[in-house]
């Protein structure tokens, strides 16, 4: 390897290393903070919460590599470019291409290498992802009471607390309403004070009590208006262990959330086949039997002939039946169609539903098997897209670059969400709704390179104005020829 070569891998892999991490800790944060309410008061172990930002980091790669590519290479080149470091080399002989070798070889292998992350181990990481947030809102809240207030987080228990001492977790004034007794027997509790609190595995709800007394209200089902009666006991300390659930972090088969995108390319391949197919059987099912209940025996239909010397059933035209019918055949046939059809509609609307849920799951896989291609992409056309700007703006630190990356970042996400919209509603082709943003943005960054290595200014409006007038002309010349013929 050259010194040039090492001198711009050097430059390049601290800026990149820094960025990336930037970039996806803004985006964890923003994890986070569309998830809070559901991650406080659970009393989740921090093994619980780091595996799922590990989760989180695994998911956003695909969104936080392109962003980290595009401001590292602005950050590179413009920092070269603002030490004149970038003209000193063009000016021995090296193009913009040539300069930026090492990393068009750097990004190929990280292009390679994001693939098999979004496609072997996003997959993964989104279904665990998928069925940890799925246990974390399973979970209750923890036990915390708070003075004066009513606390209902425990099946068939009402606690009400008058104090609690923050230092020792003494409660005061204790108030509990226990409904959990079989028969619909409801027990009161008061005390002086006390602790309850959940056993370490929170399968148990232990509750001590000083200085209170019992009430206890029991009736006979079958004859409770004449039978219920209320007991009263006295104690000076009261142990007791209640079995509780939902308290403790149960954890789920993540295969239950296997959904598109926890999928790999054959996985995905694979779906899209049985889906395909599976779709096709469904809008047979559907037309076939609707056009056969609405159109039976090709629009002709059985009467009893209206001719008292005969007792058997002609075959005769709807349009003849109606001419010859009385008034009760009509409304006979009138009801039986009216009947007919209903029935039809329901069943078609019921089987309709059915179509558009696989046509839609059919929809996402393709999404997803076309977006594990398009990132690669993205990555490559994001860097030369920075580093493309870095040469041509020169301004390096952290100010000017993130300022222009986030722009185009922003176009990026716009143009990537409605492309995949109109993918998954059916609009567009897979492929061309998830590649549309790389359709776009591919002729900017071919723009941009060729304006940076012919040292073009890209906010120069002569530049601009000259092709302006050559494509007039052009199509003057172009019109006055076919005039001409």
């Amino acid at each position: 390897m050259k010194t040039i070569d090492r001198f711009i891998l050097k430059s390049y892999l601290g800026p990149m290393i820094l960025t990336f991490f930037i970039v996806m800790f803004v985006l964890i944060m923003n994890f986070m903070w569309r998830y809070i309410d559901e991650l406080v008061g659970k009393g989740l172990d921090l093994s619980v919460i780091a595996e799922l930002l590990l989760y989180v980091f695994i998911n956003a790669i695909y969104l936080g590599l392109p962003l980290a590519t595009l401001l590292a290479a602005i950050m590179t080149m413009g920092n070269l470019g603002e030490n004149y470091e970038l003209l000193a080399m063009k000016s021995s002989g090296m193009s913009l291409m040539r300069i930026i070798r090492p990393l068009i070889i750097l990004y190929t292998m990280v292009a390679i290498g994001s693939f098999f992350v979004v496609n072997n181990l996003a997959p993964w990481a989104n279904g665990q992802m998928s069925a940890l947030i799925w246990d974390i809102r399973r979970t209750k809240q923890t036990i915390e009471f708070k003075d004066g207030i009513f606390f209902t987080g425990i099946d068939d228990m009402t606690v009400r607390v008058g104090r609690q001492d923050p230092a020792t977790g003494l409660l005061n004034d204790v108030l509990i309403y226990d409904n959990s007794k079989a028969g619909g027997n409801m027990s009161t509790t008061l005390a002086d004070s006390g602790y309850i609190h959940l056993t370490d595995d929170s399968k148990f709800l232990a509750v001590r009590l000083f200085n209170g007394e019992n009430f206890e209200h029991t009736r006979d089902n079958r004859n409770w208006f004449n039978e219920s009666k209320l007991t009263r006991n006295y104690f000076e300390e009261q142990n007791g262990l209640t079995a509780t659930s939902g308290f403790a972090l149960e954890r789920s088969d993540a295969d239950l959330f296997n959904s598109g995108a926890s999928k790999n390319l054959k996985e995905l391949e694979h779906g899209i086949d049985s889906l395909s197919t599976a779709l096709g059987k469904l809008q047979s099912e559907i037309f076939e039997p609707l056009m056969s209940s609405l159109f039976p025996n090709d629009n002709t239909m059985y009467v009893d002939s209206l001719k008292k010397t005969h007792a058997r059933i002609y075959p005769i035209s709807v349009g003849d039946s109606l001419e010859v019918m009385g008034v009760r055949e009509k409304q006979k046939l009138w009801s039986a169609a009216l009947s007919t059809a209903r029935q039809s509609r329901n069943s078609f609307t019921w089987d309709e539903e059915r179509s558009k849920d696989t046509l839609r799951e059919l929809l996402r896989y393709k999404s997803e098997w076309h977006r594990k291609w398009a990132l690669p992409v993205s990555i490559m056309i994001f860097f030369l897209i920075g580093a493309s700007l870095g040469a041509i703006i020169r301004k390096g630190g952290l100010g000017m670059p993130i300022v222009v990356s986030v722009l185009f970042f922003v176009v990026y996400y716009i143009i990537s969400i409605t492309g995949e919209k109109l993918a998954r509603e059916g609009s567009w082709s897979a492929f061309s709704g998830m590649w549309l943003s790389n359709f776009i943005l591919l002729p900017i960054a071919v723009f941009l390179v060729y304006k940076a290595n012919n040292d073009s200014n890209l906010f120069a409006a002569e530049w601009y104005i000259n092709v302006f007038k050559k494509f007039r002309g052009y199509i003057l010349a172009l019109i006055g020829k076919t005039a001409k013929s």
